[in-house]
């Protein structure tokens, strides 16, 4: 069994990223910029935003964090997306998930200019992205691909089996494994709450992406010998043996599974810094006007 080392390969990324940013600012051109939307005080989405902003800092890009009350009207909020889609200095930004109920995720999300979208969310990237097109692929299948290829694991053949069909994660997972692409090039099933037979289906898997949000779903009974295992869920649960008061669980039971695979994803480390990384890489693109040029 070895590691897909999310956490040490986001590193060795941002290095790269420095070092392109500051040859870029020796050239004289200017660093990327980054802007993130945050509504409210969700304690995942601060999380993940403060991460955002810590990474952009270390690889030398400029970050603007716009906070909004959780209040905030739909209209009031669409008002700052105009801002920022109009703004000559902001190359990509993000509005953070999960936004307030009273606010339509995707009024907010097909609002924003899909040349600054490096979330990757927008109907039109979404489209580049199936038709094989330059574009900004979603940030964690876009980790995911460049752990799959970093490490090596051979994936041109192999049967992958996807847990879940969410837009995020699950269906832009599925898109990308099978293009005629390296990575790429499995034939992959797509399971979901109505699939039949799912553990069977998954003792099939050369790669499995587990993206349920159900920790410990997977079993070693699940799982074949010599798979690839890539564990996208983390979930908190209470424990009171924490100083935090919780401890993080990803959809698949490592300890029981790790012995059986050839290639696993631990959590966290695996695929969490992965995705801010990959954020970052599209933002680099955006500045370069490398996808609408």
């Amino acid at each position: 069994m070895r590691l897909l080392d999310g956490k040490a390969l986001a590193e060795t990324i941002k290095g790269e990223l420095a070092e392109q940013v500051a040859a870029m600012v020796a050239d004289g051109e200017r660093k990327p910029h980054l802007a993130a939307v945050l509504v409210g005080h969700d304690g995942a989405s601060e999380t993940y935003v403060r991460s955002k902003v810590q990474s952009c800092k270390k690889v030398g890009f400029n970050s603007t964090l716009l906070r909004l009350p959780e209040t905030v009207a739909e209209a009031e909020l669409l008002k700052t997306i105009h801002r920022l889609n109009n703004d000559p200095d902001i190359d990509g930004y993000i509005v953070q998930l999960p936004l307030p109920r009273h606010i339509r995720d995707q009024a907010v999300l097909q609002a924003i200019d899909p040349r600054k979208d490096v979330d990757g969310f927008h109907p039109v990237n979404v489209g580049r992205m199936t038709l094989g097109l330059p574009t900004y692929l979603p940030a964690t299948p876009y980790g995911i691909m460049t752990l799959l290829d970093r490490y090596g694991v051979e994936t041109a053949g192999a049967h992958a089996v996807v847990l879940g069909r969410s837009a995020i994660v699950g269906t832009p997972m599925s898109i990308l494994l099978s293009r005629n692409s390296k990575p790429g090039n499995c034939t992959v099933t797509l399971c979901h709450s109505r699939t039949r037979n799912l553990p069977e289906l998954c003792r099939q898997a050369d790669i499995l992406i587990a993206a349920l949000g159900i920790p410990g779903y997977v079993t070693a009974a699940m799982v074949r010998e010599g798979a690839t295992v890539v564990d996208v869920g983390i979930t908190r649960i209470a424990d009171a043996s924490r100083p935090s008061g919780y401890r993080l669980s990803g959809d698949v039971d490592f300890e029981a599974v790790a012995p059986r695979c050839s290639w696993i994803t631990p959590v966290p480390g695996g695929v969490g810094p992965m995705t801010v990384t990959s954020l970052l890489l599209n933002t680099l693109q955006a500045s370069k006007r490398e996808v609408y040029s």
